[in-house]
């Protein structure tokens, strides 16, 4: 089990207080809202209305204990740079930030934030792919310009082995694994030898602009 708190209980913030708890961690929310406090407190493990902008109530709950801290506090920038330089000052271990901008990013990673994440840019992102390219099942970005997806196999797949697909040396795209549907199974680091069926679904990982080429086929 992990210690995790929330600081920021917005929507995005009390959903991933209540699914963290749901996995059996230890969760402590923090909002300077008191009903959102109130309506988060069954869903976790212990709830506090602070203001978590104001060091000594971070270090008051002794938060610096914790494995991980998430800040989102929505589209108040300068209350979560402020949160984060704080938490950094205390020792927390890993600080995972909301960020809104681009710039925002950069600030909170120069104030000590050790990972930065953009939910509804990462939303807004798959949901286009999805409606864009119909064969883009999941997608996750990882470092700049590179990313994993799930996609259906385009027709011209179909019936053809991985070897004779060759796409890694045509699209620089690597396939992670395929999730077979007939029978229910997952094969990870597939053999080359590896013929795609079209009610397999394939896990890839390359960059950005590669992985469009693919949907486009």
């Amino acid at each position: 089990m992990m210690k995790f708190a929330v600081i920021g209980l917005g929507s995005f913030g009390f959903n991933i207080a209540k699914t963290l708890y749901e996995k059996k961690n230890e969760v402590l929310a923090v909002d300077v809202e008191k009903e959102k406090v109130d309506e988060v407190q069954e869903f976790v493990s212990h709830a506090v209305n602070m203001d978590a902008a104001d060091k000594e109530n971070l270090q008051a709950l002794g938060i610096q204990e914790m494995d991980v801290v998430i800040v989102s506090l929505g589209p108040e920038m300068e209350a979560s740079i402020l949160t984060v330089l704080h938490l950094h000052e205390i020792g927390a271990k890993r600080i995972v930030a909301k960020a809104l901008t681009e710039d925002h990013a950069k600030i909170l990673e120069a104030v000590g934030a050790t990972d930065v994440i953009y939910p509804e840019k990462d939303m807004a992102i798959k949901t286009a792919l999805k409606l864009s390219c119909p064969n883009v099942l999941e997608y996750l970005p990882l470092t700049s310009g590179f990313g994993v997806q799930e996609i259906a196999p385009p027709e011209k797949f179909i019936g053809k082995s991985l070897k004779e697909l060759d796409l890694r040396n045509k699209y620089g795209i690597q396939v992670m694994a395929i999730k077979e549907l007939i029978p229910e199974k997952t094969t990870y680091v597939p053999r080359a030898d590896f013929v795609i069926k079209d009610s397999d679904i394939l896990i890839i990982m390359g960059e950005e602009k590669q992985l469009e080429k693919i949907n486009y086929l």
